[in-house]
């Protein structure tokens, strides 16, 4: 969508994917629940079965991409069945067995899993942390680096901009996992990115009601090796998902400030206290990953990081809560917590805690999450 005039980010939330105005018609129009449609004639052009395309898809992937890539109008949003179907569909239509993919050793807990299966299909994957950009460490002969930053849980930080140049120098494609941060947070393609994939299930989205995926691409032949993988392997988005993730995007501008407001008014309660260890907030002026945050990126996130004693200490703190719901995700309009070492999956300790901060008023949840530290302080570990 090319612009005639600059918008604000409410304002290109409110109004991204909107079909052109017909009188007697909804501004935003209802789901499409077609398997197929009709298709007289050679099958040219429009819609002709649901695994390829549907009308709903249409506005939703037009929307992402104009928060994604605002002006761009080589830019195109493919939209999947969830941010794994995602993910998956950019490493497995890129990569072949003999080509090298660099991820990040403390990302998303999913991507050992995935670095299971690549190497199965005989790629070779070489691993580094997010901080400090150690990814430039093993890019050399690379086909595909993979960024997440802010990683996931830990809230690491990296250059965008720094690796994609070094990798696409060395002939690596480059692709970023947008999820923490959102287009309205950070936009990795205007950071020299080929790909920003995303779970739109987290704050995109942001009611936990939907699992959603997409990737947003500028590059034409790229794309259509996505589109053609989400074809093969069928990981599409069911029309009322894909409506109500538009309806969704509506708020997003409003959702985003009340929670990273929240996020960092909840980390600055927890600076001083001395049985938190290890908190994390990009946004903090203090925090490690501030520097090259505050450059790249536009709101810091709605997720807080950080480590009580134990593994009891940390239970009992979730226990004692009352406005937070102890449930796995994040970006919901309703603030959740969990103890992240639970499922296994990340190099955490045991008491480590991943904090999203919802809509509530500010106040009110700060207040809850202190009460909440005191009280499970009480008991003796």
């Amino acid at each position: 969508m090319t612009e005639s005039a600059p918008m604000g980010d409410g304002t290109r939330a409110v109004r991204a994917g909107l079909p052109e105005p017909v009188k007697h018609e909804p501004t935003l129009p209802g789901p499409v629940f077609a398997a197929h449609f009709h298709l007289p004639g050679d099958p040219t052009g429009g819609y002709a079965y649901a695994r390829d395309e549907n009308p709903t898809w249409t506005h939703l992937e037009r929307a992402i991409g104009e928060l994604e890539a605002p002006g761009a109008d080589d830019a195109e949003t493919l939209a999947f069945a969830s941010g794994m179907a995602a993910i998956s569909a950019v490493l497995f239509s890129q990569l072949r067995a003999g080509d090298v993919v660099v991820l990040p050793d403390d990302g998303y807990q999913v991507l050992p899993l995935v670095k299971e299966q690549l190497i199965a299909y005989g790629i070779e994957v070489r691993t580094a942390p997010t901080g400090g950009d150690a990814q430039l460490d093993v890019l050399d002969g690379a086909k595909l680096l993979w960024i997440e930053t802010p990683s996931n849980p830990g809230l690491d930080v990296c250059d965008v901009r720094r690796l994609a140049d070094a990798a696409h120098a060395r002939g690596a494609l480059v692709a970023v996992d947008n999820t923490l941060a959102t287009p309205l947070g950070q936009r990795p393609l205007e950071l020299g990115a080929d790909f920003s994939v995303a779970s739109a299930t987290k704050m995109l989205t942001g009611h936990g009601d939907l699992l959603l995926g997409y990737v947003t691409c500028g590059d034409a032949e790229l794309t259509a090796s996505v589109r053609r993988w989400r074809k093969i392997v069928g990981a599409i988005p069911g029309p009322m998902e894909a409506w109500l993730a538009h309806r969704s995007l509506a708020t997003l501008q409003l959702r985003a400030d009340r929670q990273n407001a929240n996020a960092l008014a909840l980390a600055e309660a927890l600076r001083t206290r001395t049985d938190v260890a290890d908190l994390r907030y990009p946004g903090l002026p203090d925090d490690p990953s501030h520097t090259i945050a505050s450059q790249q990126m536009r709101r810091f996130g709605c997720v807080v990081s950080f480590t009580l004693p134990t593994r009891a200490r940390a239970d009992r703190f979730l226990d004692a809560l009352r406005l937070v719901d102890d449930a796995t995700s994040f970006g919901g309009v309703r603030s959740t917590a969990e103890r992240r070492r639970r499922w296994g999956g990340d190099a955490v300790p045991e008491g480590f805690i991943r904090f999203s901060a919802g809509a509530e008023d500010t106040d009110d949840l700060v207040a809850d999450v202190l009460r909440a530290l005191a009280e499970s302080a009480v008991a003796v570990d």
